[in-house]
C-alpha cells in the first residue's frame, strides 16, 4: 500500500490528467495512452502543490447548478459572438475592460472563476489585483458596465463563494 501511495500520491489528479490527455488527443491508441499515463504519474511528483488535499465542496447542489449555468452561458455566448462577428460591418461590439470588485478570496474559487471567464466566449481574464480585491476583464460587448458587473457577480462569483467559502 505504501508503494502505491508513493507511486500515485494524487490518484484523482492522475486520473483527471490521463482523461484530459486522451480527450485532447482525441484517440485512445496505445501510444497516446502510454504518454498520458506517463504524464499522469509524473506530474503529481514534479508539481506537488497541485495535489489538492482537504478540499470540500460546501454546497454540491449549487456546484451542479453552477456547472449547468456555465454550460448554458457558453452556448449563448458562442451564438452572440458569432452573430456579432457576422454583423461586424453594421454594428461593432462595445468592447472594453471592466473592473470587477471581488468578495471571493478562496484560491480554488478564484481558479474556477478564471476557468469560467476563459471558456465563456466574450470574456478574457486580464489581471487580478495583488490583494485579490478586483479582477480586470476584457469583455467583447458591454452596453452598461455597472449592469455587467452586477450580473457577473450574481451569476459567477456568488455561487463560487457558496461552493468554496
Amino acid at each position: 500500500m505504501r508503494l502505491l501511495n508513493t507511486l500515485l500520491p494524487a490518484p484523482w489528479l492522475s486520473g483527471m490528467l490521463l482523461g484530459t490527455w486522451l480527450v485532447l488527443a482525441r484517440t485512445v491508441t496505445p501510444g497516446q495512452f502510454s504518454l498520458g499515463l506517463l504524464l499522469a504519474l509524473g506530474i503529481p511528483h514534479l508539481f506537488p502543490k497541485l495535489q489538492l488535499s482537504g478540499i470540500r465542496l460546501r454546497r454540491p447542489a449549487v456546484a451542479l447548478r453552477f456547472i449547468a449555468r456555465v454550460a448554458g452561458d457558453v452556448v449563448v455566448s458562442n451564438v452572440a459572438v458569432a452573430r456579432d462577428v457576422i454583423r461586424w460591418r453594421w454594428r461593432k461590439p462595445a468592447s472594453r475592460f471592466v473592473v470587477i470588485p471581488l468578495d471571493l478570496r478562496d484560491p480554488l474559487g478564484l481558479a474556477a472563476l478564471a476557468l469560467v471567464t476563459t471558456i465563456v466566449p466574450g470574456t478574457v481574464w486580464s489581471e487580478l489585483a495583488a490583494d485579490r480585491s478586483a479582477l480586470l476583464l476584457h469583455v467583447w460587448d458591454v452596453q452598461e458596465e455597472s449592469d455587467f458587473v452586477l450580473q457577473f457577480k450574481a451569476r459567477y462569483e456568488q455561487p463560487l463563494r457558496e461552493i468554496f467559502e
